[in-house]
């Protein structure tokens, strides 16, 4: 048992970048974001005269980190899986995209909904959840608002993925995202273009989050939009870039496995990613 467990410590440190130690995460709160009606349903409402129900803004925790220096710095919102806040969104991305010279805002999505998980069912309210946390970071003076990818994991991605469709709740909102990053989400296969650049990172034998929805959606792509880009990683599964699964392990009949090789040749891609939608 000894020996495991020194192994799984040392899988652990391999996966952060050397030199690091945990960043100081700082507990903020914010409020998830209210859709404002368009301008011609502004009209039609004084018009007619209807009456719509108020939309009730989510208070909502995050963690907040940054990178070392003054800024403003480039920033990433992190949505995290349908399991809640783990090791690998909360410690690891964030000292990941510190590293890169990035701010980083992790969205708890549940703890002030009294939520354990959302593994059996999709939060649709997640979207708002994002676009509450970028207002947020808009507030700060050493982040740069015009330039904020959003990252998502499993669920998370699959919010990252719907908060920034052609057509869908975007354009309902003042401020946008410069690029967005999923990792294994459920894609909609009909889902069409997407609003900003767009990088996918799915396993080849991820049985949770099948890769052929993802290639669907690319197929129905007009050609007219962002690039969506799909990248997949031999015999990995659900959860392929995260050590706390060093040890597989079966969640609602699905395998979650950590692949380091995989893994690693992710954070490159992202990294390359981010650089060119972020910092350029």
């Amino acid at each position: 048992m000894k020996t495991a467990a020194l192994a799984f410590g040392f899988l652990l440190l391999a996966a952060v970048p050397p030199g690091l130690t945990a960043q100081a995460d700082q507990l903020v709160r914010f409020d998830s974001a209210v859709v404002k009606p368009s301008p011609f349903l502004a009209r039609k409402i004084k018009d007619e005269g209807i009456s719509l129900p108020q939309s009730q803004a989510t208070h909502l925790q995050g963690y907040l980190s940054q990178p070392e220096g003054d800024g403003p710095f480039p920033a990433v919102v992190v949505m995290h899986g349908c399991g809640g806040i783990h090791p690998n969104t909360k410690t690891y991305w964030p000292q990941r995209l510190t590293s890169w010279g990035y701010a980083v805002l992790v969205v708890d999505s549940f703890t002030t909904r009294n939520i354990d998980n959302t593994c059996q069912r999709y939060l649709p309210d997640r979207v708002f959840d994002a676009y509450g946390a970028l207002d947020y970071l808009a507030t700060l003076p050493f982040v740069d608002a015009g330039h904020v990818a959003l990252l998502g994991f499993s669920a998370g991605g699959i919010a990252a993925l719907e908060a920034t469709k052609a057509e869908g709740n975007e354009q309902l909102m003042d401020r946008k995202f410069k690029a967005a990053v999923g990792y294994y989400p459920v894609c909609a296969p009909h889902a069409g273009d997407a609003t900003v650049p767009t990088l996918i990172l799915n396993g080849d034998v991820d049985d949770w989050s099948p890769v052929e929805r993802c290639r669907q959606r690319i197929s129905h792509l007009s050609g007219k939009g962002p690039p969506i880009e799909l990248d997949v990683y031999p015999g990995a599964y659900h959860s392929f870039d995260a050590p706390d699964v060093a040890t597989p392990k079966m969640m609602l009949g699905h395998r979650e496995e950590y692949d380091a090789a995989a893994a690693e040749q992710s954070f490159a891609r992202v990294k390359d990613f981010l650089q060119q939608y972020l910092q350029n």
